[in-house]
């Protein structure tokens, strides 16, 4: 028996419990894994709150695609991983399916990549969704080029500094996008080229001042909502808005003809256009190992949060005050 969270009705953290339950062999391209590390990430408090991109289909549902383990049992027609090996699950499948926050969990073999030597669960638990997303919108679908401007709004969580270190290594200019002041200063630590406060400057306006009256290239959107109509204006003509994340939680309207039909580009982006593409999975796991080598990229932790208090854990994911990732370990901190 492993414990695993489960959730028997929706709503917010406290519907959260830790059950005991057996994980079951892996089935035909499945693997089990010990969990040691969960990566906590947004798209898990939307879809316990039914708030997410697809509904929960049955009840009592698991939860969580983001995790750092050892390989204890390998099914059918699994190819290239042994037990006892270091893995990391990348998120690529529906939490309908499968869910990792469990001592142990069955996952596909296609969303396990070999955790690179030196590189301990924590960390293997917590860069793989915020680099996969931030280089697939800038390199697989943006074509992101050196010289470019790319902002960044919800730039301390971990996607936001992930973009940030990302943008640094394509020799793109990043500019964070924060609320207050008070991570003005670790921003520009973690590589921000500007940081803009939006609580003390409209955002559009400070863009077009850093950049000359010009614009950015990229401005990847996490919160959407009404607020897109404003931000588009910080967008270069022929530039790309990409929505990314949905944390206003109201209607997002498509902002081009509010401000006269610009050479807008706008559109949604998951990273799961890069997990459940074997080729580009394959060279993004090239391009984040490659950082992760040699210091460019990084696991930036905000806290850790022991299994059972999973419920803690959300409840501070949703105070939207950390500073990168939420991560939560199985065993002994």
């Amino acid at each position: 028996m492993a414990r695993t969270v489960r959730f028997h009705e929706i709503g917010g953290p406290e519907v959260l419990r830790l059950e005991d339950l057996d994980p079951g062999e892996p089935g035909p391209g499945e693997v089990r894994i010990r969990v040691d590390a969960i990566g906590v990430n947004r798209a898990e408090a939307l879809f316990r709150s039914g708030r997410y991109i697809e509904p929960v289909k049955q009840l009592p549902a698991r939860l969580g695609n983001e995790a750092a383990g050892v390989v204890e049992a390998v099914g059918p027609e699994v190819t290239g991983f042994e037990k006892g090996q270091a893995v990391s699950v990348v998120p690529s499948f529906s939490h309908n399916d499968y869910g990792v926050y469990a001592e142990q969990a069955v996952v596909p073999a296609g969303a396990l990549l070999p955790r690179p030597d030196g590189t301990d669960a924590v960390t293997g638990a917590s860069v793989w969704m915020p680099y996969l997303t931030a280089y697939g919108a800038m390199v697989e679908v943006g074509g992101a080029r050196a010289g470019d401007v790319a902002v960044l709004n919800a730039a301390s969580s971990s996607v936001g500094l992930a973009t940030i270190h990302t943008a640094r290594r394509l020799g793109v200019t990043p500019i964070a996008v924060t609320r207050t002041r008070a991570k003005r200063q670790r921003l520009l630590d973690e590589g921000a080229a500007e940081v803009i406060v939006s609580d003390e400057e409209n955002v559009a306006d400070g863009v077009l001042r850093l950049t000359g009256g010009k614009g950015a290239e990229y401005v990847f959107d996490a919160v959407a909502g009404p607020g897109v109509t404003e931000l588009a204006r910080a967008v270069a003509a022929d530039g790309t808005l990409f929505l990314w994340g949905a944390q206003s939680g109201q209607p997002t309207p498509y902002p081009g003809f509010d401000l006269g039909m610009p050479a807008l580009n706008m559109r949604t982006y998951t990273m799961l256009e890069v997990t459940r593409d074997p080729q580009r999975l394959r060279r993004a796991a090239a391009f984040i190992t490659s950082g992760l080598r040699d210091g460019a990229f990084r696991s930036v932790v905000d806290r850790l949060f022991p299994l059972e208090d999973i419920v803690q854990a959300h409840r501070h994911l949703e105070s939207n005050t950390q500073f990168g990732k939420i991560v939560v370990v199985t065993g002994p901190r």
